[in-house]
């Protein structure tokens, strides 16, 4: 990690000096700073966890979230088919699909 100050003479600013932030060692204007170490490559794309599925496709299909009769206010969800408060997993065998999910 380093640190950059700036260097002034007077009010103008005439260039930066680097700073090692854990040891406050100056490089010199030609001395890159070395870099970080490397993350050491521990974990491969197979030892990713892999993304639960919650809902089987004919679940999906039947949820109250993708029907056309549900409503989300503020307030409360509906099913304005039932007319009667709802939540969103709540699955309906009287599900009509919502025109943009088709």
């Amino acid at each position: 990690m380093i640190r950059r100050e700036p260097v002034y003479e007077e009010f103008k600013k005439t260039g930066e000096r680097i700073l090692c932030s854990a040891c406050g060692h100056e490089f010199a204007p030609d001395e890159p700073p070395t870099p970080p170490p490397a993350k050491p490559a521990i974990f491969g794309p197979d030892d990713l966890p892999l993304t639960p599925r919650v809902f089987d496709e004919t679940e999906r299909g039947r949820c109250c979230r993708y029907c056309r009769h549900y409503v989300v206010n503020p307030f409360r969800q509906w099913c304005g088919r039932h007319e009667r408060e709802t939540e969103a997993t709540d699955l309906c065998d009287d599900f009509v699909r919502k025109d943009d999910e088709a």
